[in-house]
């Protein structure tokens, strides 16, 4: 059996996923971004206490690792590592919308779509988009994305496309086409026990001192010229 903690701060909304074996034993959210760096430390105790377990009965720690709010990736990147470091398990990171993509795979299937569009807003009219197919394999790999109203125009000419996340939106304002469809956000950190499992078993895991978060875009502070 395979006790993994599931980690996602990457977006709007902030979850946390026990699972075992790729199977979830309990999910908590956070709405407030700003409060994710607080909340995350607390509801990690909580969920595995709630549960049965102490700390030291994980056996790996799973966080996504971007595209998203540059806090927000580095608060759960830490605390990831933190753990992983403290309790010598291995560290597993998967991208951010490769996850959204898994959790809108069956809402897809029932548009008959035959592509899947997960964004992130990254303000203006700017996202932090990629492309895959149905049976999640990455057509267009993930990338920031000036949006107008003829964007993704070469796709929905031929097939049905889903779009998901807080960059929809924008882009619902200004596209016309009737092969889009619109579908709700998962819930990531669940999605993200189920391929985290997978990379379990398979040793796929990343490394813990080199590794940082995927922004796209370089990260600048008020100091750097």
């Amino acid at each position: 059996m395979a006790l993994i903690l599931n980690i996602d701060t990457s977006i709007e909304t902030a979850s946390i996923c026990l699972s075992t074996d790729g199977t979830a034993l309990s999910v908590i959210q956070n709405e407030d971004q700003k409060n994710h760096a607080a909340w995350l430390h607390t509801s990690i105790e909580k969920i595995i206490h709630d549960a049965g377990y102490v700390m030291k009965d994980l056996q790996a720690v799973a966080v996504t690792s971007g595209p998203g709010s540059y806090t927000g990736l580095r608060v759960g990147m830490a605390a990831a590592k933190g753990l992983c470091y403290a309790l010598h398990i291995p560290f597993i990171t998967e991208n951010t919308l490769k996850i959204m993509a898994m959790g809108t795979q069956k809402q897809a299937m029932k548009f008959a779509a035959s592509l899947i569009c997960p964004m992130i807003d990254a303000r203006r009219m700017e996202v932090y988009t990629a492309l895959y197919t149905i049976d999640m394999k990455e057509l267009v790999a993930p990338a920031a994305m000036i949006l107008h109203k003829n964007s993704f125009e070469e796709y929905l000419s031929q097939q049905k496309m889903v779009f998901s996340g807080s960059g929809v939106s924008k882009w619902r304002e200004i596209m016309t086409n009737p092969g889009a469809y619109f579908v709700n956000n998962p819930v990531l950190a669940g999605y993200l026990g189920n391929i985290s499992h997978n990379k379990y078993l398979t040793q796929e895991f990343t490394d813990l001192i080199y590794s940082e978060p995927m922004y796209i875009k370089e990260f600048y502070t008020h100091g750097k010229k």
